[in-house]
């Protein structure tokens, strides 16, 4: 039997900037800095400028990034935020953990607009950035705050503007596998706003004024990026480019394999550079396929099988059905997708799905 197409290898990744994270944890442990420190400050300005903006704010991880926004940002309770349902449930926690009343749509901003609405998340979903100058224009129309759900889109770009830099702020999650991944938890918040980076910088640690170890200005929490992490994103990030254009590589010879099928590749919208953290598919017959292509050796995904507005603590923030997100969660299977994905693994993908889709029962070996 042929070797298993991994869904994703971390440890290739990790071969690549070894060196260089050992050379940083080796100043870390000389100078005993763990939290914060010029290894954090490093990172925070090496992303804020690949992000196209002036400041970036780095915290304990993607879902934090999202809450602690919205808190500075002043949104809570009595507030109404427009997410989608098709996304990883940390977009609608971070609101309700603020305090805020979702309203969830999947294709119509304008419609979900009530007078109580503050803000809308874009969520940057699967790598791909959807039409952000339409998007603006209806959050500007209604006076309402455009904020980037960005954590699956490092690199992305619309129109040559970078994933982060045309909302109002930009959230990331470094989860260990996004596109830009540390070795644990972390993400960040990245901003133009130079009052609202402050602020942000005092709730992530406890809402002390700057400079003051027990003064508090502020009912905060404890939400800081930890130095090693900045190491390793900061060895990361100078290759970060380059893996994403494996990445595209390897996305356009799946769409290029599926052309003539009835598997849908998700695709960049016009005006749009994805970074295809995920490979995502709609496949007829979805688990029928997913089980023959475990039994072929190859693995993959399913995000998100279950909708948002299904989820037992949210179902009281939807208004409706929504069944474009609903048909998609029953069809969506994501592929093997990673930098160091062989030629010969993604050609062995390719048939093995073309195998699959069109076999009429499954065929353990």
């Amino acid at each position: 039997m042929s070797p298993v197409v991994p869904f994703s290898d971390l440890a290739a990744m990790t071969r690549e900037i070894r060196e260089a994270v050992d050379q940083g944890w080796e100043r870390l442990l000389q100078g005993s800095r763990f939290i914060g420190g010029a290894a954090v400050e490093e990172f925070e300005q090496a992303w804020a400028e690949y992000c196209g903006t002036r400041h970036a704010v780095g915290v304990a991880n993607g879902t934090d990034a999202l809450q602690l926004t919205l808190m500075a940002l002043g949104i809570g309770p009595g507030d109404e935020v427009v997410v989608p349902s098709n996304t990883f449930v940390a977009s609608a926690e971070a609101v309700v953990l603020a305090g805020a009343t979702m309203l969830l749509t999947a294709d119509d901003l304008q419609a979900a607009i009530t007078p109580r609405t503050r803000a809308v998340i874009v969520v940057h979903l699967y790598g791909q950035m959807p039409d952000m100058d339409a998007l603006s224009r209806t959050a500007d129309k209604a006076s309402i705050l455009l904020l980037e759900d960005a954590a699956q889109a490092h690199g992305a770009t619309w129109h040559g503007r970078p994933a982060g830099s045309i909302g109002q702020a930009g959230c990331f999650s470094f989860y260990p596998g996004k596109n830009l991944g540390a070795f644990g938890d972390a993400g960040a918040v990245v901003t133009a706003d130079a009052d609202l980076a402050k602020r942000l910088r005092s709730l992530r640690d406890h809402g002390r004024v700057a400079g003051s170890h027990y003064r508090h200005e502020l009912v905060g929490m404890n939400s800081r990026l930890d130095a090693l992490q900045a190491v390793v994103l900061t060895a990361k990030l100078a290759r970060l480019d380059a893996w994403n254009e494996a990445r595209r590589s390897i996305a356009a010879r799946y769409r290029a394999a599926f052309a003539s099928g009835p598997i849908r590749l998700v695709e960049d919208e016009a005006g749009a550079r994805g970074v295809y953290h995920l490979a995502v598919a709609r496949i007829p017959d979805r688990e029928r396929v997913r089980q023959q292509l475990t039994a072929m050796g190859i693995e993959t995904g399913i995000h998100y099988p279950i909708p948002c507005h299904r989820q037992a603590p949210y179902v009281r923030f939807a208004s409706g059905p929504l069944p474009v997100s609903e048909a998609a969660a029953e069809q969506v299977l994501s592929l093997p997708m990673f930098p160091h994905l062989r030629d010969d693994q993604v050609a062995r993908v390719c048939e093995a799905v073309f195998e699959a889709v069109t076999a009429k029962e499954v065929q353990i070996a």
